[in-house]
């Protein structure tokens, strides 16, 4: 079986393995940081930097991610709601765009430069949001603002904002090094396919070891993922379609780096809150099934 045969398996396989063996996968979720640290950099190197340019579609995706997902974790809050609610909300939503974005937007008939462009575009304001944001909601009293920025600054921006420009230094002056490191940029789905294993499994295992009481939690965000899912995907396909890329709106703004966002979750704030993004990454990924079903039906 080739690899390409292999990719509709990894997310249930994922999904299985970090069932069973959700203890080990925790013990390895320390990883997971790195691995996503090479997956951008493999997509990023793939990519002529001096050919992106920003759009009018970037920036209402931004602009929806921004105000979407804080604006939901504050009307949770304002009404009473449960905490761990809002925080799944708020992750659901300002979670960046999936790295592999590329492979399913591209294969459904995406413009490739209008992905690619969001891809780091997206990330890199995450690099810089999220860190203000979980400094201000995020389980860490004992900090000031400042202190508690410049420690999520420092992780999440090492994360995703480094190996952009890394990049941007390979390219410019270590071309060689740049066309090296692109020739493994396939490698980037496997490695995402083993970031979300140790993520849905770490997830798991918090959900056996406090989900007790926790069931309608678990339940309402469960419901939730779908209900932001669609939202997301419908509005990301509106936006697309008055700039004249349907397919690429729709992936860009429903499309998420799930891998990432639970690890987000999990470290920043509550992790149960992260139960939000394993269920969005099972419907995520049915819809890209369909979606690609109907593809090769045509």
């Amino acid at each position: 079986m080739s690899t390409q045969q292999l990719r509709p398996y990894a997310l249930p396989a994922a999904i299985v393995l970090g069932l069973l063996l959700h203890r080990w996968c925790a013990m390895f979720s320390f990883m997971v940081p790195f691995i996503i640290f090479a997956i951008l950099l493999l997509a990023f190197s793939a990519v002529d930097l001096r050919k992106l340019r920003l759009t009018m579609l970037d920036l209402w995706l931004m602009l929806f991610q921004v105000v979407v997902s804080i604006g939901g974790y504050l009307l949770v809050t304002l009404f009473g709601g449960s905490h761990i609610i809002a925080e799944g909300i708020l992750i659901g939503v300002l979670c960046p765009v999936a790295s592999a974005v590329a492979v399913v937007a591209c294969m459904l008939g995406a413009n490739r430069e209008t992905v690619t462009a969001y891809t780091i575009v997206g990330n890199l304001m995450v690099a810089v949001v999220a860190p203000i944001v979980f400094s201000l909601v995020g389980d860490h009293p004992e900090m000031d603002l400042t202190d508690s920025f410049l420690l999520m600054f420092t992780k999440i921006g090492t994360t995703l904002a480094l190996p952009f420009f890394l990049v941007v230094l390979m390219q410019f002056m270590l071309p060689r090094a740049n066309q090296f490191v692109a020739r493994f940029k396939g490698a980037g789905f496997y490695l995402w396919a083993l970031a979300l294993l140790f993520t849905l499994g770490q997830t798991i295992d918090y959900i056996f070891l406090h989900g007790e009481g926790n069931w309608s939690a678990i339940a309402s965000l469960g419901a939730l993922a779908l209900a932001f899912c669609i939202l997301q995907f419908g509005v990301g396909r509106w936006l697309g379609r008055r700039y004249g890329d349907v397919i690429g709106g729709g992936q860009l703004l429903g499309q998420k780096n799930s891998a990432l966002g639970i690890w987000m979750a999990n470290t920043f704030l509550t992790p149960l809150a992260s139960v939000f993004l394993a269920f969005y990454s099972i419907y995520q990924n049915l819809w890209n099934a369909w979606q690609i079903a109907q593809i090769k039906k045509k």
